[in-house]
């Protein structure tokens, strides 16, 4: 497993596991817009334990130092929320196919409140709602690089985290913790996988994960038409209690497996306009030959693993239908400020994709809950709430 030195805007530090952290945060503001300083000098956080034997623990809790003082555009966040995503739970237990650093803070989603800033801060300011980017080299779509929180550099799994001003975005006022704290990863993921639907068409959802549910909210207020499919009959059934009119069609493609045929009848052989992809070669091709000629397909993830044996058909049927496969890594900073715009204007709340919420010294069980596909939604950790 290769290592990477983690980015400047955090100091990680030796851990140590099983050490208590105790703090009283205290804010101290200046005239003259000087930068406002904190008691704070250390942070609990879990780390990766990197055993990946069955029934061992896969995270440890830990203190680190703050890089204090802070740089002159760093702001000091305290987390609030932090919602775990599937590759949070796929890195713990090895199934990770890119490197990562060793003992990394798992955690890609985090709500928070800033509560010190850099003396150059700018952006934001002391009090403001906000919450890091996941990709922190990819602040626009011109982007050429890629740092992924938990995998290329420390995550949010932490009672606070250090980032310069332009990685963070600030978070809806309307929204609480819990719920904000969904949006950066699992939001701006759906949120860049759904691009060019246009009212009135139809999108193929796969599962009824974090990404998936967050995708069927946004494709329920742009007017979008939805065939959903899962594994369980009792998460398709919640989605029907859950959503009611206009009615989400449904396909178990556990019970279904040629699953393609059955949305080809639900879009009259047409096929979809747009799937929001997340099973990898075991279904991309299936995927491919119920979407519509010129249609599009957003690869967001690889719940199916690598198989080359069922991509025989991939060249030729990417051909004959014409279609636009796009990988999707989450999205830039850019497609993150656009969405905390959208939420913000329509008032979205999200209380019904939230599958669990934990308390912090729970995190290992909330981890190992989500590596067996047990949540309908996002299950999401609280932190001094």
């Amino acid at each position: 497993m290769q290592s990477r030195t983690p980015r400047s805007h955090f100091k990680r530090c030796v851990p140590h596991f099983g050490a208590s952290f105790t703090t009283h945060t205290k804010i101290i503001t200046y005239p003259q817009g000087e930068a406002a300083l904190t008691s704070v000098t250390s942070r609990q956080a879990f780390r990766r334990t990197d055993n990946y034997t069955p029934g061992s623990a896969k995270v440890k809790l830990i203190t680190d130092d703050l890089p204090l003082p802070l740089h002159p555009t760093a702001v000091l966040i305290k987390v609030h929320a932090v919602s775990l995503n599937y590759r949070d739970a796929n890195i713990a237990n090895g199934g990770n196919p890119w490197p990562v650093i060793p003992n990394g803070v798992p955690g890609n989603d985090a709500a928070g409140e800033i509560i010190a800033v850099g003396d150059r801060v700018s952006l934001v300011s002391v009090g403001d709602r906000a919450a890091p980017i996941t990709d922190t080299k990819y602040d626009s779509a011109r982007s050429t690089e890629r740092s992924w929180l938990a995998a290329d550099e420390d995550g949010t799994l932490a009672t606070h985290l250090v980032f310069d001003e332009s990685l963070v975005t600030r978070l809806p006022e309307h929204l609480d913790w819990v719920q904000a704290s969904i949006i950066p990863c699992a939001g701006t993921t759906a949120w860049s996988a759904l691009k060019g639907a246009t009212m009135g068409q139809t999108v193929l959802i796969q599962g009824t994960g974090g990404v998936a549910t967050f995708a069927l909210k946004l494709a329920r207020v742009s007017g979008l038409r939805i065939i959903l499919t899962s594994s369980s009959d009792e998460k398709l059934n919640k989605v029907k209690q859950k959503f009611g009119k206009p009615e989400i069609q449904t396909i178990n493609y556990k019970t279904n497996p040629e699953r393609h045929e059955e949305v080809l009848k639900l879009t009259n052989g047409i096929g979809v306009d747009l799937v929001v992809e997340n099973g990898g070669s075991n279904s991309l091709v299936k995927s491919m030959l119920c979407t519509r000629r010129g249609g599009i397909i957003s690869q967001v993830g690889y719940l199916g693993g690598s198989k080359p044996e069922h991509l025989k058909e991939f060249v030729s049927t990417i051909i004959d239908r014409r279609l636009n496969i796009r990988g999707i890594n989450v999205g830039s900073k850019d497609d993150q400020d656009d969405l905390m715009t959208a939420i913000s204007a329509s008032k979205m709340t999200f209380e019904d994709i939230i599958d669990s919420v934990w308390q912090f010294d729970k995190s290992e069980e909330a981890i190992e809950f989500v590596w067996q596909g047990k949540q309908f939604g996002e299950v999401v950790i609280k932190i001094g709430l």
